[in-house]
């Protein structure tokens, strides 16, 4: 199918039969006038009352346990950058599609028209109320760490930052094994990140709670090596500098164990790739184009386990693995936050579902004959019907272990 092909389809399937993806659903009957004396006046005035009087009863009489904003500025929106949060409907559409279809969790998708942080930050606040959790998305960095820091701090309700966290968690999950293949260890493997965002830092931060050495970890942004002597720096980039001679990617990957990418198509040439340690890693999760080509990477090195963010190759790194399931089980927790512990739990809940016996299922799926652990075979696929009952009952236990659950 040519680009131009997928692209009128793309158009015809979200104009037709009507516009958008999603629709509300009535849960009660509607079919007689007491039906709706009870659904609205006089009867909703009772739930009122007791919310009044108790908002916990919320949790109780409204959607509101099983309800997750999907909140955006639109200055992140996929690889199309800053197109204003009307433009970034579609894909928060696109994610309450995926929340409801995965974890039958019910989402409304809210598009904030303001670059202000602290705007952005108070119409969250005003609104969290009538929700169970908040799904921030596509909101630039640094302002998105911001964000996400002073809504956690204000809200007692999740807040997750999908495009930080949930990245960093399915990262996570597959370099785990990917290292256990390759007979290496997290707190000893170098690691080289290419991209100084929202996640690459938020993946560099999980990889560092597991135990990965901070004197392990190069990170590269689009000046080169962050260091300590560069000046330009803000706070987040500011914790990975090192002391180092290392000054360009190429400098970062001579003798790397894991190549990490969350930048932009095509930057890791065979030369970089050549250099790197013996059994090396590479995620190349620029989409949809890698930051080296597979086919190419392979030619270069045979003794290599590589990661994409495509559906077409071995190792989708597919943030549909966790966002999903680490939100049903905050929410089956009625989880006040979501701390590195949940991540964590998720993070290994992923990484062991990986190594238990595929079902016929997930093979029928992807007109597989076989899959098992091994190579090309380091994280679940999105259609494994067990990712429901692993993940969300995983950071369940997490947020009760660690006293996160609501308190009445």
């Amino acid at each position: 199918m040519s680009q131009k092909q997928l692209q009128q389809q793309a158009l015809h399937y979200h104009e037709h039969p009507k516009p958008g993806k999603l629709a509300i659903e009535i849960t009660k009957s509607t079919a007689s006038q007491h039906d709706l004396a009870l659904a609205y006046t006089p009867g909703v005035a009772e739930p009122v009352r007791k919310i009044a009087a108790n908002p916990d009863s919320a949790y109780r009489y409204t959607a509101k346990g099983n309800l997750v904003a999907v909140i955006t500025d639109g200055t992140a929106v996929l690889g199309l950058g800053n197109v204003g949060a009307l433009a970034g409907k579609p894909v928060m559409e696109g994610k309450a599609v995926l929340f409801k279809a995965f974890a039958d969790i019910d989402v409304f998708d809210i598009e904030v028209s303001t670059t202000d942080t602290q705007e952005f930050i108070n119409t969250v606040t005003n609104i969290a109320s009538g929700f169970g959790g908040i799904n921030l998305e596509d909101i630039a960095a640094p302002r998105c760490f911001e964000i996400e820091q002073a809504l956690s701090e204000k809200l007692d309700i999740p807040v997750f930052h999908d495009d930080q966290h949930g990245t960093a968690i399915i990262i996570a999950a597959g370099l785990l094994n990917a290292l256990e293949i390759q007979g290496k260890s997290l707190d000893t493997a170098r690691i080289t990140c290419v991209g100084a965002g929202a996640a690459g830092i938020a993946s560099m931060d999980l990889l560092v709670a597991l135990g990965a050495d901070m004197d392990n970890i190069t990170l590269v942004d689009s000046k080169g090596v962050i260091h300590c002597e560069r000046s330009d720096l803000n706070k987040y980039k500011h914790a990975f500098a090192r002391e180092t001679d290392k000054r360009t990617l190429e400098d970062a990957m001579d003798c790397a164990d894991v190549f990490i990418g969350v930048s932009g198509p095509d930057i890791l040439t065979t030369k970089m790739l050549a250099s790197m340690a013996n059994h090396p890693i590479v995620f190349a999760l620029s989409n949809p184009d890698p930051e080296i080509h597979p086919e190419l990477a392979f030619k270069t090195r045979q003794d290599l386990i590589m990661a994409t963010g495509r559906s077409d190759f071995p190792n989708q790194v597919n943030n549909v693995l966790g966002f999903p399931y680490i939100f049903r089980g905050a929410l089956d927790a009625r989880a006040s936050h979501i701390t590195t512990e949940m991540h964590i739990a998720a993070v290994h809940a992923l990484r062991d579902l990986a190594k238990q016996p595929v079902p016929q299922q997930v093979l029928d799926a992807y007109q597989l004959d076989m899959l098992e652990f091994g190579k090309d075979y380091i994280i679940p696929k999105p259609f494994d019907p067990r990712l429901i009952d692993t993940v969300p009952q995983a950071v369940k236990d997490a947020a009760i272990a660690c006293n996160e659950i609501h308190k009445n």
